[in-house]
């Protein structure tokens, strides 16, 4: 599982400064989690591959987070794209995108599906046999979400040596992997896990941009391997979060800590502080394993 940072501060970008955009590759998938202005451009720089997007996921309609999104429809059309593509985000989104098409007089000569969110409760909106998409509803200003990517579990292994040494015939070993008991020569039922190997343990991505702090969120994203999670703000600054619809990077470090993650990446910086050192020093009070989003950085789990 693979996670790199296209951009990851808020409102307007700078020099040095994108807005909010990343990739995420996961059992073959490459995704593109929100895209803020100048994403095609961090794309180019970072060596993502366009042909690979096959998915994009909006996590709501405030510029810093899709204004990415007509320029790079475009260039897919300019590349000369045939592969379908599927943006998933809050109703209006179609809208928003087709008359930027038509009033320009482009349009794609790729297929493009627009899934539009309107529910408040989790929903799946993308699934196939090796992972699971997830709505995860946010408080924020507009309707916002943000999104679970959960792998589903591999076959497990089969023990050939075990299998052999209890004469288990050859036909059955499809049926091991998936799971069953199966007898043995004799007619004696053999346990499964008794000839398989357990697969590598699943990993999970909740994805969280922007939202006030919003415990709701906890029993949904418990035990994910990797949370981001927005840190707009330091707790000295906590009073602009009832207005904004913002968390401190505190707030992101509680709810890391009690939906007991793996790890947790802060992002989403307002460009009002100079020193990001201070967003984990805040964050590791209250939950040690804390790690910094920054424009270009990529992390493997």
């Amino acid at each position: 599982m693979n996670l790199t940072i296209l951009g990851c501060h808020s409102a307007t970008p700078t020099a040095s400064a994108h807005p909010t955009a990343q990739v995420l590759e996961m059992k073959g998938h490459l995704f593109l989690i929100d895209c803020g202005e100048g994403t095609q451009v961090q794309l180019r720089k970072y060596k993502v591959k366009f042909s690979r997007i096959k998915h994009i996921f909006i996590s709501h309609l405030h510029g810093d987070h899709f204004f990415g999104l007509p320029g790079l429809i475009s260039t897919f059309l300019l590349l000369g794209r045939e592969a379908e593509l599927h943006v998933y985000g809050p109703k209006g989104i179609k809208e928003a995108i087709l008359l930027l098409l038509k009033l320009g007089k482009t349009y794609t000569n790729y297929p493009l599906y627009f899934h539009e969110l309107e529910e408040t409760s989790p929903q799946i909106i993308f699934e196939d046999d090796k992972l699971s998409v997830e709505t995860i509803p946010l408080a924020h200003r507009v309707y916002t979400n943000g999104f679970f990517f959960k792998e589903k579990p591999d076959e497990r292994k089969l023990n050939v040596e075990a299998a052999r040494k209890l004469n288990i015939d050859l036909s059955y070993y499809n049926k091991i992997k998936q799971g069953f008991d199966v007898e043995d020569k004799t007619g004696k039922l053999i346990p499964n896990n008794d000839i398989t190997f357990d697969p590598p343990p699943t990993k999970s991505y909740a994805y969280c941009s922007d939202t006030a702090y919003n415990p709701e969120m906890i029993p949904q994203i418990e035990g994910a391997t990797v949370l981001y999670h927005e840190s707009t703000f330091l707790e000295e600054h906590h009073h602009l979060c009832e207005k904004t619809k913002h968390s401190t990077a505190k707030e992101a470090a509680v709810i890391a800590k009690k939906a007991k993650v793996g790890t947790l990446i802060l992002g989403h910086y307002s460009g009002r502080y100079g020193n990001l050192e201070l967003f984990r020093k805040e964050a590791q009070e209250v939950f040690e394993n804390v790690d910094l989003a920054e424009d270009g950085k990529r992390f493997s789990f």
